[in-house]
């Protein structure tokens, strides 16, 4: 919690920044805005007598149920604060915790009769909020705000996503490397068969030889790409791919200028790649990000496009 919510701080001397200045501040007042009107200040969310981090276990929970390692990487709680979540729902008989029929080590959250009707009661509540905020303003202002509540959504689902170097042959990369394979073969207009593309090898992608960055949104792999070193020479950038959940966020753009400042890091003066003509939002990409398309470097079946980029000198 922002500390700014609670508390009252002296005023910024002359010449200085106060702490509801800049981007920050800015930052800092919006969540102050939010998490009054929500009500998440209260003890009592919506009225039904528990907090909100209860509440929200609860719906995320669901009707199906839900894996205990699941909740805590997709809420961002500490497995500490999570066990006393859920030893509070279970002792009000809302929830039970058992281990999975198929994996003893795994716990399955799941929601009782009474934990069904006291989502369902807080689904009802919360709607009512809901329409207690655009209920007072004009229609015009309602879609300002929707609009703006999306975009927002999706500048803080951008901001939650990680990246971060991987072994190639970590279940990460691994998952990356199918759903890669997996949307190639449906948009090619002849298929993708991995047997008929160049072949990558896990060493060229671990350091010093090369680098894979994975990026990850609440412990699950939603992107990739490799840069493969040759000095001083062009780097090759490879299996570049982001979840179509995911896109539209600015994600491949920023695992692309990771690769090239690794690149620009080792030393090589240019980054090369190759890509397919069905791929055309990575085409654009390309382009935008300052590659050239020249003639064909590589033998790639797959390859209808070829770029390079000067690297800046590191």
């Amino acid at each position: 919690m922002d500390p700014g919510m609670v508390s009252r701080r002296p005023a910024a001397g002359p010449g200085t920044q106060g702490p509801d200045e800049g981007p920050v501040g800015q930052v800092r007042r919006f969540n102050r805005a939010v998490t009054q009107r929500i009500g998440a200040l209260n003890d009592a969310f919506l009225a039904r007598d528990r907090p909100l981090g209860q509440a929200r276990l609860l719906w995320e929970i669901g009707p199906a149920g839900s894996d205990v390692r699941a909740l805590r990487a997709r809420l961002d709680l500490d497995s500490g604060y999570l066990s006393r979540l859920l030893r509070c729902l279970t002792d009000d008989g809302l929830i039970t915790v058992t281990p999975s029929e198929t994996d003893g080590r795994v716990r399955i959250a799941e929601l009782t009769s009474a934990g069904q009707d006291e989502r369902a009661e807080l689904d009802r509540l919360s709607d009512d909020a809901a329409g207690a905020i655009l209920g007072p303003l004009t229609g015009r202002q309602r879609d300002r705000l929707i609009t703006a509540m999306a975009e927002v959504e999706r500048l803080l689902t951008a901001s939650a996503i990680e990246l971060a170097g991987a072994d190639p042959r970590s279940p990460a990369a691994l998952a990356c490397q199918r759903a890669y394979a997996s949307e190639l073969a449906v948009r090619f207009e002849a298929g993708y068969d991995p047997a008929q593309t160049m072949t990558v090898d896990d060493a060229e992608l671990t350091p010093p030889a090369g680098l894979l960055l994975v990026a990850s949104l609440h412990g699950e792999p939603v992107g990739c790409g490799a840069v493969i070193l040759a000095g001083a020479g062009p780097a090759k950038i490879r299996r570049m791919w982001v979840s179509a959940a995911v896109r539209g966020l600015g994600l491949g753009r920023r695992i692309l200028a990771g690769l090239e400042a690794h690149a620009a890091a080792a030393g090589a003066s240019a980054a090369r790649l190759e890509t397919n003509r069905a791929l055309t939002e990575a085409i654009s990409l390309y382009r935008s990000a300052g590659y050239r398309e020249v003639p064909a470097f590589s033998g790639e079946h797959y390859a209808h496009h070829w770029f390079e980029k000067t690297l800046p000198v590191s």
